[in-house]
């Protein structure tokens, strides 16, 4: 029987489009090296304090959340970020009208307001391998509190009612159970969408500059992976709010 051999260039080609792909799919998924994340957030941020403890912590909960099912995931994380933080307007906290933070910031303070929890558990929740067309960062309008508000929206399913991941409760519910927020817009990866009568619609993507980007270039030097651009898409520059996010 005759033998075929692929030519050296070929296999050479192949091995490194392999590669490539395994490194655009993992994205999130790879193990984080929290000792250079530590190392690189002293230098930038200073002395981490308690901090420091809070962000242990996360480790510890992302390496042992990897093989349970995504609703206990979701719990988890919900759980542990609302735990963990206090609610602080950004305002106080730094300074400025409104400053995003990326997960470490977010720990590294202990506290945050409404998106700074959504941001934190969404790279969560990616790194723990849920996809992100199932994942949502949904603003909100917070009728009880009369603010506009950030959550973290699941579906297990493209037609499935969202679950909410809120800063405001700790129980994770279905939209339908919500009927105190009014979503305003979403996004995730794939684009921006808008609520309709027959659900969230597409109406583009989510490419232009935003306070998402400066998120992104912040973790990357906290020392997560270059690749972590590819797990989110950027931020679209909305209006501004006209009430407070809560």
């Amino acid at each position: 029987m005759a033998v075929s051999f692929i030519p050296y260039r070929v296999l050479c080609w192949l091995l490194s489009a392999i590669l490539l792909a395994g490194l655009m799919l993992g994205g999130l998924r790879a193990d984080w090296d929290f000792s250079q994340i530590s190392r690189k957030a002293t230098a930038v941020y200073g002395p981490l304090g308690e901090g420091q403890q809070r962000i242990d912590a996360w480790q510890r909960l992302l390496a042992s959340q990897k093989q349970v099912s995504e609703p206990e995931q979701l719990k988890v994380v919900n759980l542990f970020f609302n735990k963990q933080m206090t609610y602080v307007e950004d305002i106080d906290l730094w300074h400025a009208v409104d400053y995003w933070e990326t997960p470490v910031e977010a720990l590294w303070k202990g506290a945050g307001d409404c998106e700074d929890y959504a941001i934190a558990k969404y790279f969560s929740l990616r790194h723990l391998g849920v996809s992100s067309d199932k994942l949502r960062i949904t603003y909100v309008k917070a009728l009880r509190q009369n603010r506009a508000h950030m959550v973290l929206t699941y579906y297990s399913t493209p037609d499935a009612i969202p679950l909410v991941l809120d800063s405001l409760m700790d129980e994770i519910l279905p939209a339908t159970r919500r009927t105190d927020l009014v979503p305003v817009y979403s996004f995730n990866a794939e684009g921006l969408y808008l609520p309709g009568a027959k659900g969230n619609k597409k109406v583009g993507d989510t490419k232009r500059l935003s306070r998402w980007q400066d998120v992104l270039r912040k973790m990357r030097a906290e020392g997560f992976a270059p690749n972590t651009s590819t797990s989110c898409a950027p931020m679209p520059r909305m209006p501004r709010r006209r009430w407070r996010c809560r």
